[in-house]
């Protein structure tokens, strides 16, 4: 527990005293299906996480180019889960989980929360990778959080923004029209392919002194591939498709330094380029929560080098039955990072929680099954891989949208999300533009705070001192400008030159 701190403690009891008690860290898709696969057990869970909304992370970069609004990809997830009686949700960061006395601790703004379990289930996620340079972070946000989504929304068409400025004034603007996505995954994909779209089909109307079919998006990998998970064909493909939209691919390109007017890359032939582009975004490499080290601490359980934890093919931590492991987090039979392999994991971990309170046997170990991948590249062009079946073209979209349609969380958000995909892919337009100032500039001056976020907050044991005098100061204020009110009317001076 944090010095200097308030620290309440959740619902203590003694040891078998009530129902069973499930804690869920995260509310992604492990959190998020692992706390509703409980919902019928004899159990209380508690789910705690930094955010109060569950996250459709793969349509972020269509938050971050204006097709839909971060409330349709991020319901609260206090709504999702507020039919769920034996569920409750707290807000807080995981500072600390303590293994041996069965407690999880949470701050949020200064403020600690302890939470005891009889059951843990771990589902905290990944962080975006700089490998090893995180400072080009400042200048490159990756695609984690609604808040990188909305700061890269504010520097994209802000970019355009000022470089319409800059070309009013004679300036040269090629460095503001210039578009670095760094990773050619499949985030990495759709973002290029995306913003491509926008400065060549989209945006070409708007502007009057600079042309926005001019722009140079720039796709950046230090792999010999686009989409290496999907195999040699369909990254060919890949390749063929983003440069019809006019993207530049550049494969065996590792970026080596990034600021804040551009980005140097070097080449597998040992030279290096300068690239000169304001607006880059970073979606090369994940790592695991910081969470998992702590784990691994107090276990002995090993990292991999993407900061992975090692688990037992039943999900659980070693010597530890009762914590359960799930999503980006582990290092399992080389699974992957998305969200079926977090979803069939939190259903499985919660299957073994329930059936041990029934006295059942244990489930044979957890066997993933893959229901293939997809990623977009355009409107109307994707590429899908659905086990030996290999779909590119129109087909392979209609199969993205199907998919991601089931997957959005309520019936409210998906109808939206179908009204702004037609209004996007069959017309021009983009529903989501609106960019400001916070949402490009706030997490740098965030970051400038010596503690962030917490020094704009009083701390807990100055608040009431500070409270109490502000209540002082303010109703003299106030008894001084009724007294004054009062002379004014008695004295006729109302409207009277002075």
């Amino acid at each position: 527990m944090t010095k200097g701190t308030d620290t309440a403690v959740q619902g203590v009891t003694e040891e078998g005293a009530g129902k069973h008690r499930v804690v869920v860290i995260g509310s992604g898709f492990g959190g998020l299906f692992g706390a509703k696969a409980l919902r019928r057990s004899a159990v209380d869970v508690t789910m705690i996480a930094k955010t109060t909304h569950h996250l459709f992370q793969p349509l972020l970069y269509q938050v971050a180019t204006g097709i839909l609004s971060e409330g349709e990809i991020a319901p609260p997830t206090r709504e999702i889960l507020s039919r769920q009686k034996n569920a409750q949700v707290l807000l807080g960061e995981v500072t600390d989980i303590d293994l041996e006395r069965r407690l999880v601790v949470s701050q949020v703004l200064g403020r600690e929360t302890v939470t005891p379990y009889d059951s843990l289930l771990v589902a905290a996620g990944a962080t975006q990778s700089y490998f090893g340079n995180d400072h080009f972070a400042e200048f490159a946000p990756g695609m984690k959080t609604i808040d990188d989504a909305l700061e890269l929304r504010g520097r994209i068409f802000g970019a355009f923004e000022m470089a319409e400025l800059g070309a009013l004034r004679g300036e040269d603007v090629d460095h503001l029209l210039t578009f670095v996505v760094v990773g050619a995954g499949p985030t990495g994909v759709e973002m290029a392919g995306q913003i491509a779209e926008l400065a060549h089909r989209t945006l070409t109307r708007d502007f009057r002194a600079i042309s926005s079919r001019q722009a140079r998006v720039i796709l950046a990998d230090a792999a010999p591939q686009v989409l290496p998970p999907f195999g040699k064909k369909l990254g060919q493909k890949t390749k063929k498709e983003l440069e019809k939209l006019g993207v530049e691919v550049m494969l065996g390109a590792m970026v080596t330094d990034v600021d804040e007017r551009g980005l140097v890359v070097k080449h597998k032939d040992g030279s290096e380029e300068r690239i000169d582009a304001v607006t880059k975004i970073w979606a090369a490499g994940v790592a695991g929560s910081p969470l998992a080290r702590t784990l691994s601490e107090q276990t002995g359980a090993p990292l991999d080098r993407a900061g992975r934890i090692g688990v037992n093919p039943d999900l659980t931590l070693p010597g530890h039955p009762e914590v359960f492991v799930v999503g980006d987090m582990i290092a399992l039979d080389n699974l992957p990072g998305v969200a079926q392999v977090a979803i069939q994991g939190a259903k499985y971990a919660a299957k073994e929680i329930d059936g041990r309170l029934k006295g059942k046997p244990a489930q044979k170990p957890f066997k993933y099954f893959d229901k293939g991948s997809m990623a977009t590249i355009s409107r109307f062009r994707a590429v899908a891989m659905v086990g030996r079946i290999r779909i590119t073209g129109f087909v392979a979209w209609l199969m993205w949208l199907a998919v991601h349609l089931v997957y959005i969380t309520g019936f409210k958000n998906r109808v939206t999300a179908v009204l702004h995909w037609l209004v996007s892919f069959l017309g021009r337009g983009r529903a989501e533009r609106t960019a400001t100032e916070q949402q490009i500039f706030g997490r740098s001056a965030l970051a400038r705070l010596e503690r962030g976020v917490q020094d704009l907050v009083s701390d807990p044991g100055e608040y009431a001192d500070k409270r109490l005098a502000d209540e002082q100061a303010r109703r003299l204020a106030l008894e001084e400008q009724a007294l004054e009110e009062v002379r004014l009317t008695d004295a006729g001076e109302r409207g009277v030159r002075v």
